[in-house]
């Protein structure tokens, strides 16, 4: 299990607030893509990727780190809306996936979401949105992170890294955390943003958190 899901897991056990529980399956199903459309995106260089989106990226995590929603709302894909995925293996069946119309009441919503399971022990991730915000989107400051990757995987773990099968047609920005001397690098994290084009913008539909995981 991870250090960020150990944690999250006593928060919620310790805590004595009453929480209303939504055992709920995916807020709606995010729609599938043509396999036969041809990907440029994927082709892009570092370089070329990071000319296309890193304003807009810049733009995104810092939306994120302020929880701006009414900002993000405005970068979120209209039709898709974002999935939130808290290991960098995306599970379709299993990551919530909001529309632009619902990101803006996350924040203040106490209800618990199922948004996937804890690597290791396999038991459900119960959390509101703050709580999961906390351990799987911004548990670093990734807006002042030096290391990002534009179409190019930085952090690498034991976890299966299936973005491009899921987002054939994306560009990933990767802001890396590397860990700390203490841990020998071991609590390492990354916020990967994924971004889809609809007619000449581009839209984020994926926000996947990865770490060391065992």
């Amino acid at each position: 299990m991870s250090i960020q899901g150990v944690i999250l897991g006593l928060t919620v056990l310790l805590s004595g607030t009453h929480i209303d529980v939504q055992e709920t399956q995916p807020i709606m199903k995010f729609k599938e893509i043509n396999a036969q459309e041809v990907s440029v995106s994927s082709k892009l260089s570092p370089k070329q990727a990071k000319a296309v989106i890193s304003k807009k990226a810049k733009a995104t995590v810092e939306a994120i780190k302020n929880k701006n929603m009414k900002q993000l709302k405005t970068m979120i894909h209209p039709d898709k809306g974002v999935r939130f995925s808290p290991y960098t293996y995306v599970d379709k069946k299993s990551d919530l996936v909001f529309k632009p119309s619902q990101i803006g009441k996350l924040p203040t919503s106490k209800t618990v979401y199922t948004w996937g399971a804890y690597d290791g022990s396999g038991n459900p991730i119960k959390a509101t949105f703050n709580q999961y915000y906390r351990n799987f989107i911004y548990d670093r400051d990734y807006k002042n992170m030096k290391k990002v990757g534009y179409n190019q995987t930085i952090g690498k773990g034991t976890t299966v890294n299936n973005i491009r099968k899921v987002y054939p047609n994306s560009i990933v920005v990767e802001y890396y955390f590397g860990g700390t001397k203490k841990y020998n690098g071991m609590d390492w994290s990354s916020l990967k943003l994924v971004y889809e084009k609809k007619g000449s913008k581009w839209y984020l539909v994926g926000i996947v958190h990865d770490e060391w995981t065992i």
